[in-house]
Order: C-alpha cells, then structure tokens, then sequence
C-alpha cells in the first residue's frame, strides 16, 4: 500500500506547467506586504493597505466566507483574534462583522478600524497596487462555492490581471482554476511542522503532490522550508518563489542569495530598503 503511494505521489507531484507573472512582479526581488503591512497596521485593515499603497509595494490578505454569505477580509475564523467581537465568522452576518473593531487590539490610533469585503478592498486597490488574495475555507465551506465567490469578486470588480489567487488547500485552488483558469494561481506551502495534519498530508503537501490538480503559477514557500537546493529545483522547473513571513534582515539576505523572487513580509518598508540597498550593490 504504501509503495503505490508512493508511486502514485511521483506521478501526480511531476505536474509542472506554471505561467508567467513577470507582468505583475517585474522587479528581480518582489516586496509583498503580509497582510497589508501586519508589523506597523492592524492585519487586514484599510489601515494596513493604505501602508503598502503609499509604498506601491503589492499586498496580501485572507479571505473567507462570512456568515450570510459575503466575502470578508479577515485571517482567522475566531473573531475574538483580531477583533473585539466573538464567534465564528461562518457564523457571523455581514451586518454584525460591520459592528466589530478590528484596529483596537493593535493600538488604540487604529481604533474604529473595521472588516473590511473583499470586493471593497479589490476596487480600491488594484489599480495602484497587486493584491495577493489568500483564500481561506471556514468551518464547513463548500470549495466549490467559496470558489464561485472569489471568482466573482475578482471578475466583478474587473481586476483578473491584477491578483493572484492563492491557498494552503489545493482542494480550494483546484476549485478556483475550473471557474477561471485565466487567473494566476500561487500554491502555499512549507514544512507544516506545526499543523494537525497527518504524517501522509504533511508529506504530500510538502512535496507538491496536488500540482496535477492546482496546476500553480507561484509557490509561496514557508521561509524556514526554503533551502537553497529546495528553490533552486523548484526555479528551474519555472516557478516564481515567494517566501513568508520574512521580517529580519539576515534571513531576508540568505533567502535572496538562494535566489528567491519575493519576500512576504510584515516590515514591507523595511524590506524594500534592503532589497534596493542590495540592488545597488550589484
């Protein structure tokens, strides 16, 4: 049994056919704010994006389903996290999300700070910078409608060749890619030490074994997984790696000198000055 799945995982992880994304990341090295820009705003605010706006660095947020239906940026499902309220966002109407503080927790300056949709944050955004649409599935979401949504949100707000869509779950991106394959897909994934998966789950998320279903475009590799061999294989076979969450300094130079395309990060102002600092060196 476990010989065939092995075998199994051989054939389905040597599917590689990624696109280019040279038009949305031209620079050698891409600054992409995590969250927005986590380490100076509170996590997936308007505060937060106007951070990596005014820095015209691209952004990343979560997404997920909120209780009646609407597509709300958010990172975790239990509001009492990043908010002042309580419950499941699953769970939880637009029109009570509308009610909770998201800023307060961060610094009382951000009081007030709210949940911002989806849809909102694409209309306001995209046209000055790239927006990295992570997409999460709450309790008991559906991939299939969850894809629908985002494929929606996206298309409604015409901005397909100005995101990314991208996910832990492959089951969610595979979704995404059968409702619009036009848009670019970036698989997340890393040494999954500190999840609740099972041994095989682990092993096959680490080696890509889903890409026969994904088909990504990007992998967003956990910074502490990116060895120098590991990115290397993975460029030649024409991927664009982006690493997370990339806050120092000395790991951010041993990452770039492995060759990697973007730092995810907290500090995006931090990190473009680094990354521009180590451009004019060479």
């Amino acid at each position: 049994m476990r010989l065939r799945l092995w075998m199994v995982l051989g054939l389905v992880a040597c599917t590689h056919r990624p696109r280019s994304s040279a038009h949305l990341f031209p620079e050698p090295v891409t600054v992409m704010g995590h969250r927005g820009a986590a380490g100076v705003a509170p996590e997936n605010t308007a505060a937060a994006f106007d951070v990596a706006a005014a820095l015209g660095v691209p952004f990343e947020l979560d997404t997920m389903l909120c209780g009646s239906g609407e597509l709300v940026v958010i990172h975790d499902e239990d509001l009492s996290l990043t908010t002042d309220g309580s419950g499941f966002v699953s769970e939880a109407p637009l029109a009570s999300l509308a009610t909770l503080d998201a800023g307060s927790g961060f610094s009382a300056d951000f009081a007030g700070e709210g949940v911002p949709l989806l849809g909102d944050v694409l209309g306001k955004y995209t046209e000055q910078v790239v927006v990295n649409i992570e997409v999460k599935g709450g309790r008991g979401t559906d991939a299939g409608t969850l894809a629908a949504s985002v494929v929606e949100a996206i298309e409604g707000a015409g901005v397909e060749d100005r995101v990314i869509v991208t996910s832990f779950n492959p089951f969610i991106l595979a979704a995404i890619r059968a409702e619009s394959p036009a848009i670019l897909r970036g698989q997340i994934y890393g040494s999954f030490r500190d999840s609740d998966l099972r041994w095989i789950e682990r092993v096959l998320l680490r080696n890509l074994a889903f890409n026969g279903k994904v088909v990504p475009d990007l992998l967003m590799m956990e910074a502490a997984h990116a060895t120098r061999r590991r990115v290397r294989r993975l460029k030649r076979k024409g991927y664009r790696v982006f690493v997370w969450t990339v806050n120092d300094e000395a790991e951010a130079l041993r990452l770039m000198g492995q060759g990697v395309d973007g730092l995810i990060t907290d500090q995006p102002a931090k990190m473009r000055a680094l990354v521009e600092k180590v451009g004019k060196r060479n």
